[in-house]
């Protein structure tokens, strides 16, 4: 960190393979859309010798699936996986989406890595570290994930390090911020027409030398007279914060006393306190300029990636069972041990077919063997439980549009598995004669509805399938067959999410679609109590039709459904031809009585009725039952009853306000709050679900992407009756 120079060998035109677990560098970049992560991977791909210029390959081709614009489109909504090589060590970058409604990449990401970069840009200041940014780094804090900070964008006027610094120290150092600190500063250059002054080097504030990039090439040099006043309060500070975290409790006391403590001894209590995941650097990164071999800061994030980020040795494996539930030894990261791998992505390519980025966390996997499929299943979403034994294909390297061939992927190691035609997201590749299934990451529930329909006879035939591969690839998105409005509705996390499935279901499956309002689930039921005779007789020549019956209807509480009650006497109704009615009744409360959504909540007493010993038939007193509560509908009020939502929002206190104030504009009742933790709050409350088919995308918009909330279904209770008479309005206008 700062104390090497040199360049070593990259990996242009062929596979970055790793032979050992200890030589694995695993991380993922996470931070705000357009703070600069997959121009960092650019800019680091280059300086390893990756690429021979930005965003392109040694051997000729695009770093890109097509070209360059769809790539970046591409990477901007997928995890992209860019592996590069330093110093002997295969590091795996993965790109994350920058974009809310692509968490669930993010968290894929993050399954699959061992350290993480969160990247802000100095041109956005605090706007881009935003919740979702730090949601996600106390998620890595929890689960003890070592995490560096990335300062990028520094050539945009008015960026400001020292500035940016500081806010990243507030927004992630919680109450330990000394953990959060620069190991380099700016080395700024002349002041340009506009004022702003390029940073043309770094100053190492352990080394205490310069690293001069306006070469294009990292330069080390000794710092002037007039550099050392800028450095000595940041470096004070920096050793005082790796001294905080050091083992050894004697250095602190060593250096009170005035003892000069060796870069050499610092640099190494740094690594360890990183590789613990106690101490956060802040690093600054820019891309190469036009002909230059490396950009500002890539040398020094590559040697703290190599030097003080884990190795997958020292991570432990996620916990496994049998694929049948019983208890299973942990694994761990043992090229020799049994294999353990996990489907991290799932793609389709429209030449190899569907490609599956795989994280070996046991055992090594090899090219054209069988391995077991176990998958956890999640029929709410339209994933099938897996079970079964594939061969899988070659494994590859991927390097932009390029699959790079790899004789095997050892534990530790990510790489792509082809030809898996069931494994999907999530599910665990293991041996044959051994299978494992390991324990799910976390996926954020979808909760943005939206009800799609074939857009001719020809999509009809197809969509099916196209829906099937386009679950299998994302389980963030739910797919929903539902039986009583008979839409086929998607449920998305946003707007962009639900964007890019319907792109894909076009371009890639081949199926047009058109979105439709969402229906919820309506129900009817009476509003008092009322009398019904169903008469049903034709007679036109031949046998006839005769059956006459009289009902009682009377509103029950909710959730009762519907209850048919028998108090014929004298055998009015013959006994054979009571079930009939019972039978007609249901199947048109089913049908409904008014606008068409099902009956429920009433008890329907057959009271008399007549029947021909020639003519009346089962058929014929159904539907005598269906016309009696037909009439019965008619000589009462049909109250409509909407689903109503049980919802808790978890939100900043900043946005408590406003979110109760808009949730009383959605006709909702809440509930309570409560303190969830430092400075959040979270509000129960019952919404009808009529009026948050949008609220994934409001309450994002409301709480400037902090808040989040979970739903589930209450009960259905009355609707006001204006909201009521414009549906039915509406129900016999479509009719």
């Amino acid at each position: 960190m700062g104390e090497k120079t040199g360049t070593y060998p990259g990996a242009a035109g062929r596979a970055v393979s790793a032979d050992r677990p200890s030589h694995v560098r695993n991380v993922v970049l996470v931070g705000h859309s357009g703070s600069g992560k997959t121009t960092l991977v650019e800019a680091l791909a280059l300086a390893t010798g990756a690429v021979n210029r930005a965003g392109r390959v040694e051997d000729g081709g695009a770093l890109s699936d097509y070209d360059e614009i769809e790539h970046r489109q591409q990477r901007s909504v997928q995890l992209s996986l860019a592996p590069v090589e330093w110093a002997g060590i295969k590091i795996n970058l993965l790109d994350t989406p920058g974009y809310a409604d692509f968490v669930g990449e993010l968290r894929a990401g993050l399954r699959a890595a061992d350290a993480a970069l969160f990247v802000v840009s100095a041109a956005e200041g605090a706007e881009n570290i935003n919740g979702a940014t730090r949601t996600v780094w106390e998620e890595c804090a929890a689960v003890g994930m070592p995490r560096a900070i990335v300062i990028t964008h520094l050539e945009a006027a008015r960026s400001d390090f020292e500035e940016m610094t500081e806010t990243c120290r507030t927004a992630f150092g919680g109450d330990s911020p000394d953990g959060v600190l620069p190991l380099y500063l700016p080395l700024h250059g002349p002041e340009g027409p506009d004022g702003h002054r390029s940073v043309a080097g770094l100053i190492g504030l352990l080394s205490q030398r310069v690293f001069d990039y306006s070469s294009g090439t990292r330069a080390e040099t000794a710092p002037g007279p007039e550099h050392l006043p800028l450095i000595e309060e940041a470096r004070n500070r920096l050793i005082e914060g790796i001294i905080a975290e050091s083992e050894d409790e004697t250095l602190m006391d060593r250096y009170l006393s005035g003892e000069e403590i060796d870069v050499k001894t610092l640099v190494e209590d740094l690594e360890r306190a990183v590789a613990r995941g106690s101490f956060h650097p802040v690093l600054a990164a820019a891309p190469a300029a036009e002909g230059a071999k490396q950009g500002l800061g890539t040398v020094e994030l590559l040697e703290l990636i190599t030097g003080g980020f884990p190795t997958p040795l020292e991570r432990e494996a996620p916990a496994v069972t049998t694929p049948d539930g019983r208890p299973r030894t942990p694994v761990t990261c043992d090229p020799a041990g049994p294999l353990a791998a996990e489907v991290i992505k799932t793609s389709s390519d429209p030449y190899v077919g569907r490609i599956s980025l795989v994280r070996v966390f046991s055992g090594t996997l090899r090219p054209d063997e069988t391995v077991h499929v176990s998958g956890h299943g999640l029929e709410d979403r339209g994933h099938e439980s897996h079970d079964v034994d594939e061969r899988i294909g070659a494994l590859s390297s991927p390097f932009g549009k390029q699959q790079r061939p790899l004789p095997q992927a050892i534990a530790g190691d990510i790489a792509c598995v082809a030809k898996l035609t069931r494994a999907e997201t999530g599910d665990t590749l293991s041996a044959k004669g051994d299978p494992l299934l390991m324990e799910p990451w976390q996926l954020p529930d979808p909760l943005l509805p939206v009800a799609i329909q074939a857009h001719s006879k020809a999509d009809e035939d197809k969509l099916s399938q196209g829906l099937a591969r386009l679950v299998a690839e994302d389980p963030t998105m739910r797919l929903e067959q539902n039986a009583q409005t008979h839409q086929v509705v998607l449920w998305c996390l946003g707007e962009a999410h639900r964007d890019v499935a319907l792109e894909r279901l076009r371009t890639r499956y081949g199926v047009q679609v058109d979105v439709v309002p969402h229906k919820v689930s309506l129900r009817e039921t009476f509003g008092g109590k009322a009398a019904g005779r169903g008469r049903h007789v034709k007679q036109s020549g031949g046998h006839g039709q005769y059956a006459i019956c009289e009902i009682e209807v009377e509103p029950l509480p909710g959730g009762s459904g519907i209850e048919f009650v028998d108090k014929v006497v004298g055998g009015a109704v013959p006994r054979q031809f009571i079930p009939s009615v019972e039978k007609g009744v249901r199947a048109q409360a089913a049908r409904g009585v008014a606008a068409g959504y099902p009956l429920v909540d009433i008890r329907v007493t057959l009271l008399d009725g007549k029947a021909h010993s020639v003519d009346s038939s089962d058929a014929a007193f159904q539907t005598a039952g269906a016309l009696a509560l037909r009439e019965a509908a008619a000589e009462t009020r049909i109250h409509l009853l909407e689903p109503v939502a049980e919802i808790e929002v978890l939100v900043s206190d900043d946005y408590v306000g406003p979110v109760m104030s808009d949730l009383s504009g959605r006709r909702g009742r809440v509930i309570g709050t409560e303190q969830s933790g430092a400075g959040r709050t979270l509000v129960r409350a019952e919404v009808p679900e009529i009026e948050i088919g949008r609220y994934a995308i409001d309450l994002r918009s409301l709480s400037h992407g902090t808040g989040r909330f979970t739903r589930s279904y209450a009960r259905h209770e009355p609707m006001p009756p204006q909201i009521a008479e414009r549906l039915r309005e509406s129900a016999e206008g479509g009719a």
